[in-house]
């Protein structure tokens, strides 16, 4: 039985369905004060948007043993859970959502976020039966920016990368997207135009409600 590919969307989690950055910073900063480092909107653009704890953290606090960054991670996650309070869709976002729905476009979640932050920010949106699939990096032998996630999101939907768009914020996610061989859309809500077109996004927009970015779902997708 042949396999039929279709076009879908993928989309990362924090920075893309909601922007999230603020209450991430505030929750690094309340653990990373107690070791002296200060985390500003510039150190979380350029070394913790889209990376993975362990990563960000080895960064950050070289020092520091493997083990005791897996466990100051999973308090900064934690934290950032407990302050997220009322989480709000990127604009736009829902009227995408029902108009992929009225199309018969399937779409997925594929993030380096923690299970439990992606289901806090699905159960938020109330979309949690809306996407197909959550691709979790924890779940994988690689993250991104290695464009596996990503692919795996396709393999999960049947899609033709070919067809579909991902929608992303930060470099690790752009290039992963990318790397799939995916079409890509840059949300401005962490980086600028310049910065996410020179890791591969080919288009992008302050939010969903962006004509150019509609336009660029149809025409890759063949959708309207």
């Amino acid at each position: 039985m042949l396999i039929q590919y279709e076009p879908c969307l993928l989309f990362d989690i924090d920075g893309t369905l909601v922007d999230t950055d603020k209450v991430h910073i505030i929750a690094f900063n309340e653990i990373m004060g107690r070791y002296g480092v200060h985390v500003d909107e510039e150190v979380y653009r350029h070394r913790i948007s889209g990376r993975m704890n362990g990563d960000i953290l080895a960064d950050l606090l070289p020092d520091i043993s493997s083990a005791d960054h897996v466990a100051i991670g999973r308090e900064k996650e934690a934290l950032f859970r407990s302050l997220a309070g009322d989480i709000q869709p990127i604009a736009g976002l829902i009227d995408l959502l029902d108009w992929a729905d009225s199309v018969g476009l399937r779409y997925a979640a594929v993030t380096n976020a923690p299970k439990e932050n992606a289901e806090l920010v699905l159960a938020s949106l109330q979309a949690t039966k809306r996407f197909s699939a959550v691709i979790l990096s924890d779940d994988l032998d690689h993250a991104k920016p290695h464009p596996l996630p990503y692919l795996t999101g396709l393999t999960r939907l049947n899609g033709d990368a070919t067809q579909s768009v991902a929608f992303e914020d930060s470099k690790s996610g752009v290039t992963s997207a990318s790397a799939a061989g995916l079409g890509v859309i840059g949300l401005t809500t962490s980086l600028d135009d310049k910065t996410l077109r020179s890791f591969g996004a080919q288009i992008t927009a302050p939010d969903y409600h962006s004509a150019e970015l509609r336009r660029f779902i149809e025409d890759r997708t063949g959708k309207r």
